[in-house]
């Protein structure tokens, strides 16, 4: 890489970072808008990091005044206050700068320990044990866990620049062999900074919701455009307190668990299958003009391209937001509707124009059904969350468990092959993640006035499912809905006119 671009690479970075500073000051004081709804997810923004436990996690609160920047697979503690004084742009770009060369010395690299948290949680957290038997080990996993964020600088990946990739690489980091291991993937925010361009956010998804995110990001993204284009001039890297390496004392069981995650990474990236599409025919503003709510509209058009996909409706979850109650997280929109099947039904088994009537009948009867059990979940009327907590009572309390929790269409019912989010953002940038079972989808969608954002993922192991065919059934399922509805608009205006 030239100098230049590495000028202005770690310029942004050194932007991204003190927007993320001044983001976290307005949530410690509490002054960001909070709309009447619980805020208590913003806390752990910054705060939180998720331990991994042989057994089961755990969330602990660790919150810390530095920041961990991760430079090909080394971590660094960089602090951003010089005893009362704060660091600015030009100084943590030159610390930047100092770190990017400091990994080029190979003489002190550490082992890329960051691997181990991409292991399945049970075998990290036995290599945790092994590490936190050393006081050198344990105190840099302190800082880890401690830290308000990680911001990884990227080398670059060596991919095609296209929207698919871009995902993909926010997941995994296209694998061990390129930046997989530059992460530490049990801290909630982790953004990344690409020498190629590729830019985003990893989320550890167990202390908040997507929202929290995206609200962050967008406001990091208006920072770093409000600032000058002039540089400001900086101290010498002599001048300043020099970031500090993390050190790592690995024994022989810590490096055939660094290597066997290395392989279960690697088995991950490759078995991801991601496609981003966008819809541009139309966007949420004509589907308002339908009279119909756009994230129903979405819904049963996902519900339709399963249906096409694989000729059957399947336990469907949508997230559905409880922030208007305090510590609310999330319930369950169950969108595969005896209405949605219907509709599915019809838009599939036959397409000439007399039905179309009909085809409209239950377009809105699925849409209405939708539309109600969206408010009925988001009102704290849905049924997941009551039957979890039932469910969960009945362990603790060391009761009989009731029959239903043991009954195959409970576990049919919840094992959620389309696992679907809305998250819309007023930035230009999208969400993605991956299914949540080995025969599922992900599906994130951004709707945006004038066209829609689809992140579909399946895993290619799996012979019942494809990102490409269900994007494709999308696709030709919108345009049939709109068809539709543009249809049955130019009917009921004739029949006005007469």
């Amino acid at each position: 890489m030239s100098d230049v671009w590495i000028l202005y690479l770690y310029r942004f970075a050194a932007r991204l970072i003190l927007g993320v500073s001044e983001y976290k000051t307005l949530v410690d004081r509490k002054t960001l808008p909070d709309a009447h709804l619980c805020m208590d997810q913003y806390q752990r923004l910054f705060s939180s990091s998720r331990r991994a436990g042989l057994q089961r996690d755990t969330l602990v609160s660790a919150d810390g005044a530095h920041i961990i920047v991760a430079c090909r697979s080394q971590f660094f503690m960089l602090t951003l206050t010089e005893g009362s004084r704060r660091l600015s742009e030009a100084d943590v770009q030159a610390q930047l700068q100092w770190i990017y060369e400091q990994t080029r010395a190979q003489t002190q690299t550490q082992p890329a320990v960051g691997l181990l948290t991409a292991d399945g949680r049970a075998d990290w957290a036995s290599a945790r044990e092994q590490l936190l038997k050393d006081a050198v080990n344990r105190e840099s996993v302190e800082l880890m866990e401690r830290c308000v964020c990680v911001v990884c600088l990227d080398d670059p990946a060596g991919l095609e620049p296209s929207d698919a990739n871009r995902a993909s690489l926010m997941l995994h980091g296209g694998g061990p062999e390129k930046n997989g291991a530059n992460r530490w993937y049990d801290k909630p925010l982790q953004f990344v900074v690409g020498a190629d361009g590729v830019c985003g956010v990893v989320c550890e998804h167990s202390p908040l919701e997507g929202i929290v995110l995206v609200q962050c990001a967008e406001h990091v993204l208006r920072h770093i455009r409000s600032r000058s284009c002039t540089p400001a001039s900086a101290r010498s890297a002599a001048e300043l307190p020099h970031p500090r390496r993390l050190v790592w004392k690995c024994s022989a069981g810590i490096q055939s668990a660094l290597a066997s995650a290395a392989d279960h990474l690697q088995r991950l990236a490759r078995n991801l299958d991601m496609k981003v599409f966008t819809f541009t025919a139309h966007g949420k503003e004509w589907i308002k003009q339908q009279k119909m709510s756009p994230d129903a509209y979405t819904q049963l058009a996902l519900q339709l391209a399963f249906y096409r996909s694989h000729r059957r409706p399947v336990s469907t979850y949508e997230s559905a937001s409880l922030r208007r109650f305090r510590q609310g997280r999330v319930d369950n929109i169950r969108s595969a509707t005896p209405e949605a099947l219907a509709f599915a039904k019809a838009m599939t088994n036959g397409r000439t124009s007399t039905q179309d009537t009909e085809k409209m009948e239950k377009l809105r009867a699925a849409v209405e059904a939708q539309t109600k059990i969206t408010a009925l979940a988001v009102a704290g009327m849905g049924t997941d969350n009551h039957l979890l907590g039932l469910r969960e009572t009945a362990k603790e309390m060391k009761m009989e468990m009731p029959d239903i929790f043991a009954d195959e269409t409970y576990h049919i019912s919840n094992h959620f092959i389309l696992s679907t989010s809305q998250v819309p953002t007023t930035e230009e940038m999208f969400c993605c993640y991956g299914p949540v079972v080995a025969d599922g989808y992900g599906v994130c969608y951004n709707p945006q006035a004038d066209r829609t954002l689809f992140c579909v993922s399946s895993f290619s192991e799996s012979t019942d499912t494809c990102s490409g065919l269900f994007v494709r059934e999308l696709d030709a399922g919108l345009k049939d809905m709109m068809q539709l509805c543009m249809k049955h608009s130019d009917c009921r205006l004739q029949r006005q006119n007469v």
